[in-house]
């Protein structure tokens, strides 16, 4: 018994180790990134007030439920979809999937880069106990500004890679949800079921790509809209599609772009 009980103990430590050492890497990606917007942050956008990193997106208590994306920490009731400007604007002929409006997880990233509230602006307040008043309208502790430079992308978004865009020209119904697409000018999607629910990827591989969803594959982002295929679920291009907030890579791209890798992962171009 004792040495079983050893065992267990070893065991025990060896993995709270493999667990601190998985949170240190991913706190040490944020923090060198100019998504740590707090006193030790790279910059740009950076603010006095405090050193904590999640706390501009994220938090244990309180957040927002309307949100698709964990514990987020902004109030996306300050962001009316109806006001973005968005790619199909434009009247290009080669947009042949159907759109929706802007929603899912690009409304979370766009609640920090659009410039109607700034980046300080949450819902809770870094610091124990530090709750703001009002979770309908957020608050910014510290009066800090609009973001600067690249971060600011503004409400029009014809001039942006579409969001909110049936991927690979539509074709995918409930009852055919394989992958298969009308345009063939974009790869095949693949899927999987996690926890009841359908994941959509497009694989960075070399084709066929490996059959798993990596955090390295661009993403895409499950929604119904009623007049798409009988409100059938549908994988859209999103902003985190292309963008992993938790990378080190340049602009926060999921690879390099060397050689347009990004493009060519689902564009067969």
């Amino acid at each position: 018994m004792k040495n079983n009980m050893l065992g267990l103990k070893i065991g025990s430590i060896a993995i709270l180790a493999v667990s601190f050492l998985g949170v240190g890497n991913v706190h040490a990606a944020v923090s060198n990134t100019p998504h740590n917007l707090g006193t030790t942050g790279p910059g740009p956008n950076t603010y006095s007030g405090t050193a904590e990193i999640c706390v501009f997106c994220h938090t244990p208590h309180g957040a927002d439920v309307s949100a698709s994306v964990p514990l987020w920490n902004r109030s996306l009731g300050l962001t009316a979809p109806a006001t973005y400007t968005t790619y199909d604007s434009l009247g290009t002929t080669s947009l042949d999937g159907a759109t929706a409006p802007v929603g899912s997880v690009s409304i979370a990233c766009l609640s920090c880069h659009d410039g109607t509230q700034a980046m300080d602006t949450v819902l809770n307040e870094p610091g124990s106990g530090a709750v703001v008043a009002s979770y309908s309208t957020g608050q910014t502790w510290t009066g800090n500004s609009s973001p600067q430079g690249i971060a600011l992308i503004g409400t029009d978004l014809s001039n942006d890679h579409p969001v909110g865009i049936q991927y690979g020209g539509g074709g995918l119904t409930a009852t055919t949800p394989d992958g298969t697409m009308n345009d063939t000018d974009f790869k095949a999607a693949q899927n999987d079921v996690i926890n009841g629910k359908t994941v959509w990827w497009v694989d960075t591989e070399a084709s066929p790509g490996n059959g798993t969803r990596q955090k390295t594959d661009m993403q895409l982002y499950t929604r119904s809209v009623a007049a798409i295929d009988g409100n059938a679920a549908q994988p859209f291009v999103e902003c985190a599609s292309c963008h992993d907030p938790h990378t080190e890579n340049s602009t926060f791209l999921r690879v390099s772009n060397d050689g347009s890798a990004v493009c060519l992962a689902c564009h067969t171009k």
